[in-house]
Parts: C-alpha cells; structure tokens; sequence
C-alpha cells in the first residue's frame, strides 16, 4: 500500500467503536487521512479516535437529528468533507417466522434507514465540489440469508439506495459505492464462541468451501484496510454504483 496514499484526504467513519470501523478509524491517519469517527459507543469510540490520532463524535444512525448534528460537527472539525464511510450496522438472527417487529425496524432503521440519513447529511456537504461516500452492503443483500432475513433485508435496500443515487449524484461529481466484506472481527469471534464443537468443525468446514482464496474470513488490516483505502482516494474516482465484493471470492458479483 502507498504511504500518505490519503494525505490531507477529510474523512468520516461510522461505526467507528468496533469492527472493519474501528479498523478504518486506527488505519486511516497513517495513511495521511484526516479522520472524524462517529458511534453510539462513546467511551469505546473515543478511545480508539484518541489512540489513532482521529477525532470522534457520538451518533445514533438512526436518528435524522443525531446524524445531522454529528455530521455537521465532523465537517466543521474537518474544515470540509472528501469521503463518508458508513460502517455502522448490527446482524441480530431468528428463523424468518420469529423474527419480531420490534427487531425488524430496529435493523432496518440502522441498516437501511442509517446509510439514507448519513448518505443524505454527507450529500449537503459534498455536492458542491464532489466527493466519494462509500456504504456498507452485504452478500446477504444480494442473496439472501437465511436466519438473518431482516439483516439481507437491510442490505438489500442499500444495495438499490447505491444503485439509485449514484446516478442521481453523479451530477454533482459524487461517486456512491458499496462494499460487500466477508472479514475476521471480534464479533465473530464471538459468534465462533457461541457454536458447539460440532457446529464450529460444520461451519468451519463450509467456510472451507465457500471461500477460494483461504477458506476462512479475510483479516481487517492485510485484506480490508488496502481496499478500502483505494476507494476512498481520487484514484477511485471513475467508479460509482458498484457493490465490490471483499469476501476471497465467495460471492462473484455480476
């Protein structure tokens, strides 16, 4: 990866507290990026932004009003805005049957509902000279999966909001794409926890299968970072409505 390959690039992260975020928030300012980091986890949040050199604000994605403040206040940190990256989002599962309606909204208002507002706010800043927001999907969002279907719901939905918007706000000089990570994170590790020894030797025997380049989850700093460095450069910036895959090759998008 090129040193300084985002220097002096003004970049916003949610889900900055945890996960391929937090992954972005402590990677990014080594690579010459300066860096807002937005999460509802606070002290978490802070702790990270502080130890990477980044700032951070609290920001409830799914509330218009968090997120408009939140935003605003990064660009003003800022001094402008390049680049919004939406991590946040959470994964909860049921069989489709159970899943209640209370959890239905609660994932789509933080899934789908949060890339809107957050895609919206950064929008204001952005269509005046350009820039690049890059949103979370998922492979669940292109097919499916089954005892996460509120999750592949939500993903769904940001797969055509990218789709839609990318030809609105090209206009503007605004490129709008997804990724779709298969990545080793510490929620994982917990989901791996929770399996029994027969279920961990199943799905690590599926994982096997299903990923060619390595069988298993892509590590956040060697597979995921370098990526998302690239797509958040002006090297990047010819390529909108596209949901590129960072999974070893499990999902071949067409």
């Amino acid at each position: 990866m090129a040193h300084q390959q985002l220097e002096d690039r003004k970049i916003v992260i949610t889900g900055g507290a945890s996960g391929m975020g937090a992954g972005l928030v402590r990677a990014f300012p080594e690579l010459g990026a300066r860096v807002v980091s937005l999460d509802l986890t606070a002290d978490v949040g802070r702790e990270i932004a502080a130890e990477a050199k980044a700032e951070f604000l609290t920001c409830d994605v799914s509330d218009k009003a968090s997120v408009d403040a939140a935003i605003d206040g990064a660009v003003e940190l800022l001094g402008g805005l390049d680049v919004l990256i939406h991590a946040a989002g959470i994964a909860p599962g049921a069989p489709a049957e159970d899943i209640e309606a209370q959890v239905w909204e609660r994932v789509l208002s933080i899934n789908a509902t949060g890339t809107f507002l957050t895609n919206q706010a950064a929008f204001r800043h952005l269509k005046e000279n350009g820039g690049q927001i890059i949103d979370f999907a998922s492979a669940a969002g292109v097919q499916g999966y089954p005892q996460k279907a509120a999750y592949a719901a939500s993903k769904g939905a940001v797969v055509a909001w990218v789709r839609s918007i990318a030809v609105e706000w090209g206009r503007y000089g605004i490129t709008v794409n997804a990724i779709a990570p298969a990545i080793w994170t510490p929620m994982y590790d917990r989901t791996r926890a929770a399996m029994s020894a027969a279920q961990l030797a199943g799905h690590d025997a599926m994982m096997a299968k299903s990923v060619p380049l390595g069988g298993k989850l892509g590590d956040i700093d060697r597979d995921f970072v370098p990526v998302l460095a690239f797509l958040a450069s002006e090297a990047a910036h010819f390529m909108t409505g596209q949901v590129f895959p960072i999974d070893g090759g499990t999902l071949m998008m067409r």
